[in-house]
């Protein structure tokens, strides 16, 4: 027991923090935007073929059961509810709501399931000092339909949360009882920390402190149910519980099944002296759930167990446990619980492979829970010094607003809640991979391109999203990139439709990138390219981004024995997809031409000929050839690439720049449109660390004052971020994408702005269309893909805002060039 006088000074390590989002329990939004945004006539004329396609795609994939990759129909609409996410990267996510909801789950690789479930819940009860019960409740506040008798008499306007990711705090001020309450989750995220970032856990820290001038007796428990929620499928596992105790930690295991894959979770309690533990194995969460309520009302413990264990049932059950203390006056304890869920072995429905989860290389694949149960506890003080420092060094920097301290961790939240899967690779496996490959020892790692979309390592999009792993997680991104070396050899000859245009092609032709490593619905890994709607083959951007990012992954920190031993694995795959591309350039100009349909990541939007994205994309790449074959020396290839790219550097001069920006492309209309991502090669070059190699300065800083002077500030008064496109003083309605806004591109055009000294342009860029989504739209830890001027969002969820790291990467570049 401590005194609440010996804790001053505060902890800064775990204390609230100044940045993150913070809100009330009984907070409402100002505005709930919707995904039913109805294009246009002229934009669904456009592409009516594929919308015909799509709907008879649609209707045959529902009758045949196979998964749908987007679905367009059925669009999720965002609860505006959610908080901090609890698990560790590949191993599964549960979402937390900021009232108290255990409310997103994504425990089955890939797929989510989004219940709000009534009876994971933590639960209070404070007695006096004559052991009289007077103050009992659930603590949270969102409406609840089940288990009838429990009862919420927190009052969510004196009650606070704040989530800055990967912890969040939940202030309950319970002072009429004579208590306040903080509630610190805590999951290992920690950059370079391969091991406990893995981990399916998190540890809720519950501060308790007497405000009073008498004993206070406070109960704090933690109940869950099998499952994620869904009836149908919940009902159809095979559950039991047993209670355990090890070492300093007690708990109970409650056993089930999810989609067929056995999965575990444990509920834990820290053994502490002050505490009594007490478990409840069963009891029915169908019910009105009154004998655990009326157990911990009487008595601040569940009832003493006489059986260790609880027989199997088949359909749904639920167990907890509790810790109870007496608090004297003016002072605190801590109860220290935790939740862990153990899947050890992993599925996709084609069932082509079985796969261990990464984490199970340290913990095992057997009855591992317990294990990470006790780690947890051992370790949770120093995970969160871990982030701390991770954390203050963009937290204490006085020139960096407040929006983006809170923007840049809890926009991370997508490296572990976007449906990743991190497994280990087998023995066989590893035998064939060369010493230098990262996967010996990291095994795979993939991350959906969102929640709706979904496909695994969406290439084009991770190009954006790959910077929160190059300065976090470096190791994770050379996995990803050894995966993408292999995929670009293989060849799939599966014939497929596409949406598109109608054509048949083959699912995967060798020597291209991937537009994806598959869907989880159906074997990412094994299948590529489950994207149906464009032959991506033939799209103009993949090859160059693959180029730039084993570029920047070789050169952000300088060149050594390690980065040379990875550019030689990559050049090969490198070289062939640079040659692949050269056939793009149909004119001998040393520039690509687009093919006058949408062959790039915006997948709506038709360049025709040159144009400013793919064009600069390519010479971007042309340029790291230049450099990476300089580094191994191959003087042939040098030169051949230098050729390329200067005769490639006056075409892309010639037919774009008009003074004023580049043009989006060389057709008639749309070249008039200003694009907001049109450096999006100087972008990266400026990563590696270089300057105007490829394009000219005064043209670099000339076309971001215009794109900020129009597709900024000219747009929604400044407020939204940058729109896509741009032209005769409004948004570009050529087609859907181009009048939305990216969430990413935003960012990365906000890095670009960084690089370039254009400081306050670049937060007010990002910054605007960030606090409206968090402030306004409530989309905090649901960032979409795209916004609209008004009333719509689109695709909730999305990897590409992670590029909100390349923001703090060109900070933290600036600082190192100052200095």
């Amino acid at each position: 027991m401590t005194s609440v006088k010996d804790k001053i000074p505060p902890n800064r390590e775990t204390s609230v923090p100044k940045y993150g989002l913070k809100v009330r329990l009984n907070h409402t939004y100002p505005e709930d935007r919707s995904q039913d945004f109805v294009p246009s006539i002229r934009q669904i004329w456009a592409i009516l073929p594929l919308v015909l396609r799509y709907i008879w795609y649609y209707i045959v994939q529902r009758i045949t059961g196979k998964s749908i990759v987007m679905d367009y129909l059925k669009t999720i609409r965002s609860k505006q509810i959610y908080g901090v996410p609890i698990g560790g990267i590949g191993c599964g996510t549960i979402g937390r709501g900021y009232r108290g909801e255990f409310c997103r789950f994504q425990l089955k690789p890939g797929l989510y399931e989004y219940n709000t479930v009534d009876a994971n819940q933590f639960i209070v009860t404070i007695k006096d000092r004559h052991h009289e019960t007077i103050f009992h409740s659930l603590l949270s506040t969102f409406p609840k339909k089940k288990l009838s008798s429990w009862q919420s008499f927190i009052d969510g306007s004196e009650c606070f949360y704040t989530g800055l990711y990967p912890r969040s705090w939940t202030e309950y001020d319970l002072s009429k009882f004579g208590v306040m309450l903080t509630c610190r989750q805590v999951t290992p995220i920690i950059p370079n920390n391969y091991k406990d970032t893995s981990l399916p856990c998190a540890v809720f820290v519950w501060d308790i402190t007497n405000i009073c001038d008498e004993d206070r007796t406070v109960t704090i428990a933690f109940t869950f149910k099998n499952g994620v929620g869904d009836k149908s499928k919940d009902r159809a596992s095979t559950c039991s519980s047993k209670a355990f105790s090890l070492g300093d930690s007690e708990g109970v295991i409650l056993y089930h099944t999810i989609d067929k894959m056995p999965c575990s979770y444990a509920l834990s309690a820290k053994v502490h002296p002050d505490f009594d533990i007490s478990k409840c194995l069963y009891f029915d969460p169908n019910s009105d759930g009154i004998e655990p309520w009326i157990q911990l009302k009487n008595n601040g413990s569940f009832d003493k167990i006489s059986d260790k264990s609880y027989g199997q049932i088949f359909g749904e059950m639920a167990c907890g446990i509790a810790a109870k203390t007496t608090v004297g006056p003016g002072e605190g304890a801590t109860a220290e619980l935790s939740l862990v869920w153990d899947m050890p072995t992993v599925q996709f429905p084609k069932r082509m492979r079985k796969y261990s989860r990464y984490y199970t290389k340290h913990f095992g694949s057997e009855n591992a829970s317990v294990r990470i149960v006790r780690h947890a506890f051992d370790n949770y003080k120093d995970w969160e010094q871990a982030i701390f420092e991770w954390q203050s060094k963009v937290l204490d920097n006085g020139e960096l607003p407040d929006w983006y301290k809170s923007a840049l961790f809890n926009e991370t939240y997508f490296v572990s809640d976007g449906g990743s899967i991190w497994v280990t690779v087998d023995e066989e496996e590893a035998k064939k991979l060369s010493k230098n490959d990262p996967r010996i020892e990291l095994g795979k790692f993939a991350l959906l391109e969102g929640h709706e979309y979904r496909m695994y390592n969406t290439y084009d999009v991770h190009f954006y999203a790959s910077f929160s792993f190059i300065v976090n997680w470096p190791l994770l991104q050379s996995v990803l990139q050894y995966d993408m070396k292999d995929a670009i050899f293989t060849e799939i000859p599966d014939k497929v439709k596409m949406l598109y245009d109608g054509e048949i092609v083959e699912r995967k032709i060798p020597n291209t990138v991937p537009h994806d490593i598959g869907d989880p619905g159906e074997e990412p890994f094994v299948l590529l390219n489950s994207y149906p709607i464009h032959d991506v083959s033939q799209w103009r951007d993949l090859n160059s981004k693959f180029v730039l990012q084993v570029f920047r992954d070789a050169f952000i920190t300088g060149l050594n024995d390690s980065s040379l031993a990875y550019l030689n694995d990559m050049y090969d795959a490198c070289y062939t997809v640079m040659h692949k591309s050269e056939q793009f350039d149909v004119d001998g100009d040393g520039l690509i031409e687009n093919s006058g349909c949408p062959d790039q990541t915006f997948d709506t939007w038709v360049m025709t000929g040159a144009s400013a994205y793919c064009g600069g994309l390519w010479l971007a790449a042309l340029f790291a050839m230049t450099k990476i074959a300089d580094a191994l020396q191959k003087t042939e290839d040098k030169d051949k690439f230098q050729k390329l790219l200067d005769k490639g550097r006056v075409a892309f001069e010639r037919k774009l720049w008009n003074g004023r920006n580049y043009n989006f492309d060389c057709s008639n209309e749309e070249c008039r449109s200003i694009m907001a991502d049109q450096l999006c090669g100087q972008w990266y070059l400026r990563s590696c660390g270089f300057n105007y190699e490829v394009f000219p300065q005064d043209r670099v800083k000339t076309a971001l004052k215009t794109i900020y002077e129009n597709n900024v500030q000219s747009f929604c008064n400044g407020r939204m971020g940058a729109v896509n496109g741009f032209i005769d003083g409004a948004a570009d309605k050529f087609t859907i994408q181009s009048e939305e806004v990216w969430t990413g591109v935003t960012y990365a055009l906000a890095a670009s702005m960084i690089q370039e000294g254009m400081w306050s342009e670049g937060f007010n860029t990002a910054g605007g269309m960030y606090k409206s989504m968090t402030e306004r739209f409530g989309l905090a830890f649901d960032t979409p893909e795209a916004l609209y001027a008004t009333k719509y969002y689109r695709s909730v969820s999305y990897m590409r805002p992670l590029s909100i790291w390349s923001m703090q990467l060109a900070i933290n570049q600036l600082k190192i060039k100052n200095e």
